[in-house]
Formats: C-alpha cells, sequence, structure tokens
C-alpha cells in the first residue's frame, strides 16, 4: 500500500465509539418490539422484566448469592456517586486515579466531601500508581479498567482478603470483558453502554455484605439526596436490589439491556464476551507491533486494557510537532476515518494524551478491527504528508 492508497476493504460497522459502544451484532430496533412501553415499572410485568435483567446479570457475571445487584440512576456515575456518598467518611481514604474518571471520584471525594482523612496514589497515563502502597485499613476507590488511558489493574491479588476497609470499584468498561475477583471487590459499578453495549442512562450498583452492613451501621453526617439513599431506619432499602428502582426507568432501556444479556448468552456468557474482547485486542497487538509509527498508551503489556485500546503515535514526524499541534494532528487522522465512515469517534479523550482511542468490547467484530488498522496507517500516511507540504 502507497502512502495515499486507500485500503480496498472497509469494516462493516465503523462503530468503534468508547461509549455509548456498538450494539451487539445482529441489532436492530426491532430488538426492543416488546418493550412495556405505556407500562408502569411497578406493574407486575414491568418488575418481572426489570428482575429478568437483573438475574440473567447476576448469572452472567458469577456474582455471589448474598451479593446485591440493583438498578439505579445516572448510569455509572450516578452509581459510584451513590457509593461515595453513602459509604465513605467513616474511616480513611485511599483514592487510585491513572485518568480522567479516576481523578474526577478525586474531586468528588476531596473538594465535594470535603474529606481530610484522604490520600491520593496518582500516576500518569499509561502507568499504574504502586498498588503495593495502597493502605486496606482505609476505604480504597479505583477504576478496574482506566477507560481514558487504556490501563487496567492486572488483577486482584493486590487486594488483600482480610482487609479492614472497603473496596469501591468503578468497572464500568471492565464488567461482561474483563475477570473481576468479587471477593475483594465490596462495591462494583458499571453501565449498560460499555460491553453490553446497551443505551445509557441507567447504573449498576452491585454491594457485598460487607458494603451492606456499613450501610446499616454508619450514617454519614452530611444530607442525601433522594437518589442516593439505599437505607430505611437503618436498615437496606432491599426493594431497590429487587426491582424496585428509586426513580423511574425507562422500558426501552431496560428492554435493550434484556437483549444484550441474552446474546450474551447465546455466544458463551462471560467466556464468550471475554473471549471476543481479547480477539480484538489480539488483532491491535499482532498490527502494533509491525507497525512502527504507533505504539500502545499502556507501558506495560500486563496492565493494557482489553476494551479501552488506547493508542499513541510515536513517528519522529509526530513527537517533534509541539504538544498543540500534535492534538491538531491526531484530530486531523480522525476526522479523515470519519470522513470515510470507516471509524466513528476513535479520539483520545481529551484529557488524555493525543491520539487514537478504539473499543474493543464483545460487541466489536474482530473481522471488524482487522479491517480497521490498515485504514489508521492510510490516515497517518495522510497526516505527515499533508505537513510535509505545508
Amino acid at each position: 500500500m502507497t502512502d495515499m492508497q486507500k485500503p480496498a476493504t472497509r469494516p462493516v460497522r465503523p462503530d468503534f465509539s468508547s461509549g455509548p459502544c456498538a450494539k451487539r451484532p445482529g441489532w436492530s430496533p426491532a430488538a426492543l418490539s416488546n418493550a412495556l412501553v405505556g407500562r408502569s415499572h411497578r406493574s407486575k410485568p414491568g418488575k418481572a422484566r426489570i428482575n429478568t435483567v437483573v438475574d440473567k446479570s447476576r448469572a452472567l457475571l458469577g456474582l455471589p448469592d448474598d451479593y446485591r445487584i440493583g438498578i439505579v440512576p445516572a448510569s455509572d456515575t450516578g452509581a459510584v456517586e451513590m457509593a461515595l456518598w453513602s459509604l465513605l467518611g467513616q474511616r480513611g481514604v485511599e483514592m487510585l486515579a491513572w485518568e480522567s474518571f479516576g481523578s474526577g471520584w478525586v474531586t468528588d471525594v476531596a473538594k465535594q466531601l470535603k474529606l481530610t482523612d484522604c490520600r491520593t496514589l496518582t500516576a500518569d497515563y499509561g502507568e499504574l500508581p504502586d498498588l503495593s502502597q495502597v493502605d486496606f485499613d482505609c476505604d480504597v476507590v479505583f477504576t478496574w479498567n482506566g477507560t481514558t488511558s487504556g490501563v487496567c489493574v492486572p488483577n486482584g491479588d493486590w487486594i488483600p482478603a482480610d482487609r479492614s476497609g472497603l473496596t469501591i470499584c468503578d468497572a464500568t468498561s471492565a464488567a461482561f470483558a474483563m475477570d473481576l475477583p468479587w471477593d475483594k471487590l465490596d462495591v462494583v459499578t458499571y453501565s449498560w453502554q460499555k460491553v453490553l453495549g446497551g443505551e445509557a442512562q441507567h447504573g449498576i450498583l452491585i454491594l457485598s455484605p460487607r458494603a451492606v452492613a456499613r450501610l446499616e451501621s454508619y450514617t454519614p453526617p452530611w444530607p442525601l439526596p433522594k437518589l442516593f439513599r439505599m437505607t430505611k431506619g437503618g436498615t437496606l432499602n432491599e426493594g431497590i436490589f429487587k426491582g424496585e428502582t428509586i426513580n423511574t426507568p425507562s422500558m426501552l432501556a431496560v428492554e435493550d439491556a434484556l437483549d444484550a444479556l441474552t446474546w450474551a448468552e447465546t455466544i458463551g456468557g462471560l467466556d464468550g464476551l471475554k473471549a471476543r474482547t481479547r480477539a480484538n485486542l489480539k488483532a491491535v497487538e499482532d498490527w502494533v507491533a509491525k507497525t512502527d509509527w504507533v505504539d500502545f498508551l499502556a507501558a506495560d503489556p500486563a496492565t493494557r486494557s482489553s476494551t479501552s485500546i488506547c493508542l499513541k503515535v510515536v513517528a519522529d514526524w509526530f513527537t517533534a510537532l509541539p504538544e498543540d499541534a500534535q492534538a491538531k494532528a491526531a484530530k486531523r487522522m480522525v476526522a479523515l476515518l470519519d470522513a470515510e465512515g470507516v471509524a466513528y469517534d476513535i479520539g483520545a479523550y481529551r484529557d488524555a494524551p493525543a491520539g487514537l482511542r478504539i473499543w474493543g468490547g464483545a460487541t466489536v467484530e474482530t473481522a471488524d478491527m482487522e479491517a480497521l488498522l490498515p485504514w489508521l496507517d492510510w490516515a497517518a500516511a495522510t497526516v505527515q504528508a499533508e505537513l510535509a507540504a505545508v
């Protein structure tokens, strides 16, 4: 392929956005034809439909029977906020941040909750903090997978079984794609719009028995909005975890989540979802290994995300540019790919280093990922030629 020659093959689905993510293969609006629109979510069939989503999620994730799972407002963000505002303050807090969303939780705890017994362990994009330094006598808040950095924790071995504090894990781009050690996690959150390719708006909040015990024994000193309240009279509001949502859910979104979960069952459940995700990452890894202008943002292959695949441009023609010019060059690549209809929404997150971010979750076909990669070569060559001509 010459520098300016366009590849012959195009991805069938150019949807590589990191959220909302690609719908499951074969999806069409007909998948929502049985949605209980016009019915109350509190009706018997409405509640049954919500509970089916909860039950299928529990089975696919392999959740322990004594872990609660509930549908809550405001996507993953709402679920994390509910946990932070309801659970923190009893003991010190360790905040781990190595990308923008983790940094956002630091802001909430330090500037909104104004907790003073709080330590932040940070790392630059592409790296992890020193996990051996985490104090588990404190509550620990972290993202399992850095959606904007492409860096994930390698496993749960760094979390002790005999910890005193709670572990609060934002797993929105990891759930259904990576192994989550439930015995090491007390609070887990995610949204349907990531690996399942579902519609946004609603979040999932999972609580361990240790988290429930904290809720029932501790009342934070600040007022809690109605949307955050999980207890009544010092006792867990079990209804939240039995299909009684705090606010009115979209039954279209519920139906879409049910469709995605049913599809996941047909491809082998969690193992099938993980295999599809790993295959997408493998396609990119094989291409990066033979391509000299690009590399992974994640420095360590052991911490390389299989869903949020973040790439940096390492070619001399790019790295010699000033930082603002690098950002413009990366955006030009993204615009070229968008205009060709081969990749939508793959620019690096606004706070991340200039580069590309490609979603590799299970709803993306590996054949589409493989078809995309030569187009990245074309876009880089085109931008290089444009800069040389100036």
